[in-house]
């Protein structure tokens, strides 16, 4: 709870402006009941009074009473459609802010997200709509309160023994509520990760859609998606089953009150201590009154929601933040349409001459180490390419060097200056990086490679990344809609065009992971042909960092890192490799023999690859 109370504050504080008006609109509707109530018992007491009645004047409370009401209902209206803008701006700080410590915060951001994309857009989801619908209750609560405080004050003037017959219920059930608060928000808890679980493998399924046809995976999925449902309905049940059992003391403490306010009161008003006005403000105040106990115990429900919410949320954000920073000025993010042009190249301090990497060691969380002591040497305007079988590390050591997953020892020197958060130095322009399975988002061809950047240098990024032909073949050209995660494109496409989006940010250092496998033998020796001649430009050259096995690759490579089961089992340039590094020589070996097969020429010489790097 402690974390809960750490955001509301400065929850509501965001735009105190639009809370408290919201509450100002709300505020009469909680408390105009007080004057209805009222003038019913003067209704009520003209019409049994005894007398001859005053027909102007009931007119005119009956008059008074339906204009209460109207100005009730046009307030009730007004404070509807006001609240959703503040409603609507808070949750859209919260979900900005998250975003914000996931793309730009210190620290890997791989431990912090759920294993799949759908559960973290549960959270963005359901936690934050559970904690901005928590913080806007204040003002309901606020409202019934001061409804209750005003309708005893009147209630214990007729007769306070009935008052008190009806608040006791309410406290006990209060009391209740607070005793079973750790209970519900276990159980509430557990049903909100089962439904994330079914969110995250429905998101996978729905992108594995051509998997899961040609696997004849149909049943399979289908079975387990029933399994994961059938938990979420177990917790789910549990869950609400308890809500329902607060809910319905709630209810029955109400019910409870009504029925001691008439016993009470028939004695009274046999006895003509009680006029039948006065039962009619009991009988009216108690209904009114029945918004305390309900919004109390919704209160009491939604808070141990909300604290999860806020455990679950802070879990998306940097160790280096609080959770009040789940709340700030985040203006830059959602009120702008568009970002600003980068730096340009060169431009900004202190750019690339070497970057040294030393000793960086990942573990698995089991302890064992994935890579261990791997050293290493760029310089700029070189091309260095980490190479090794599957499973030695190479990708690992890309992620490691920028921040994408935590490190277990090491460092990374820029320039011999200390890098102490990769995550948030090693980013463009001073470096841009390509994966191993590029993402892209259901857009054009250009909005992907732009992703917010300037576009003046698109031309050399298509032609570096030897796409240009590609671009030029297509019936929109940089406008075609490439449709989700680039389903349009081949495999060769979607990694040049990951390439040619990290070129367009002209970065000092190029790292690049496994560009060039699912490209043929002419693309890719084009590819890295281009590449290379532009790290051996005089002025602005690139430096390229890669991960490659394949020949086109290595031998245009200035240095070569050889992994071996997670360290470094050779380096240098290739012709020293390939006489003292036994791994390299299988490597080319085998890489040898599977481009034969590829090219149907029974061995293809070094020497076919032209432009090779001395």
């Amino acid at each position: 709870m402690r974390d809960l109370f750490r955001v509301i504050g400065p929850l509501l504080r965001y735009d105190l402006r639009r809370y408290l008006i919201g509450g100002l609109f709300w505020l009469p509707v909680r408390v105009l009941p007080l004057i209805t109530g009222l003038v019913l018992k003067l209704i009520f007491d003209a019409i049994s009074g005894g007398q001859r009645i005053d027909l102007p004047l009931t007119w005119w409370l009956c008059a008074l009473f339906v204009a209460a009401e109207l100005v009730r209902s046009l307030i009730m209206w007004l404070a509807w459609t006001y609240g959703v803008y503040w409603w609507d701006a808070t949750a859209t700080v919260l979900r900005a802010n998250l975003l914000r410590s996931i793309l730009t915060a210190p620290g890997a951001p791989a431990g912090r997200l759920p294993a799949t994309s759908g559960a973290t857009m549960a959270r963005l989801r359901d936690d934050v709509a559970n904690l901005v619908d928590f913080s806007d209750d204040f003002i309901a609560l606020t409202g019934t309160l001061l409804f209750a405080i005003g309708a005893l004050a009147v209630l214990a003037a007729i007769d306070w023994v009935i008052m008190v017959a009806l608040v006791v219920p309410m406290i006990i059930v209060a009391i209740l509520s607070t005793w079973a608060n750790r209970t519900v928000t276990r159980l509430y808890a557990e049903a909100q990760e089962r439904g994330a679980r079914v969110v995250g493998f429905l998101g996978e399924t729905f992108n594995s859609i051509l998997a899961v046809r040609t696997g004849g995976a149909e049943a399979s999925v289908g079975a387990r998606l029933a399994r994961l449902n059938r938990d979420r309905r177990r917790a789910e049940v549990r869950s609400r089953s308890a809500s329902s059992l607060l809910d319905a003391a709630t209810g029955a403490s109400v019910e409870l009150g009504i029925g001691l306010v008439l016993l009470l009161a028939a004695g009274a008003l046999r006895s003509g201590e009680l006029t039948v006005g006065d039962i009619v403000i009991f009988t009216t105040y108690v209904s009114w009154l029945t918004a305390l106990p309900r919004t109390l115990g919704a209160m009491l429900l939604k808070a141990p929601r909300a604290a999860v919410a806020t455990q679950r949320l802070g879990r998306l954000i940097s160790p280096q933040e609080s959770v009040e920073d789940l709340v700030r000025d985040t203006t830059v993010w959602y009120g702008a349409t568009e970002a600003p042009d980068p730096p340009p190249a060169g431009r900004h301090p202190d750019p690339l001459r070497e970057l040294e990497v030393r000793d960086l060691t990942v573990r698995q969380p089991g302890g064992r180490a994935v890579v261990q002591d791997v050293t290493f040497r760029i310089r700029r305007g070189s091309v260095t390419m980490i190479t090794g079988a599957v499973g030695a590390g190479k990708t690992t050591v890309l992620r490691g060097l920028l921040g994408l997953i935590d490190l277990d020892g090491g460092s990374i020197r820029w320039n011999g200056r200390d890098v102490s958060e990769p995550g948030t130095f090693l980013v463009p322009p001073r470096v841009a990086y390509a994966s191993q399975t590029p993402r892209l988002f259901s857009a054009s061809i250009r909005e992907n490679l732009r992703l917010g950047w300037a576009d003046h240098d698109l031309d050399r990024a298509l032609q570096l990344a030897a796409l240009t032909e590609d671009v030029a073949a297509m019936p929109a050209g940089l406008a075609t809609m490439i449709g989700p995660r680039g389903v349009r494109l081949s495999g060769g496409q979607l990694q040049r065009t990951a390439a040619a989006r990290a070129i367009l940010r002209r970065p000092d250092l190029l790292i690049v992971d496994d560009l060039s496998s699912a490209l043929d033998v002419e693309t890719e020796a084009q590819l890295w042909q281009r590449l290379t001649a532009e790290a051996a430009l005089a002025t602005d050259p690139i430096t390229v960092l890669a991960v490659s096995h394949r020949r086109a690759a290595l031998a245009q490579a200035t240095d070569i890192v050889v992994l071996d089961q997670g360290r470094v089992v050779g380096q240098g340039p290739l012709d020293q490799l390939l006489s003292n590094c036994a791994e390299l020589r299988r490597l080319w070996a085998e890489e040898t023999d599977l481009e034969a097969g590829e090219r149907g020429d029974g061995y293809t010489r070094l020497a076919a690859y032209p432009g090779r790097r001395p």
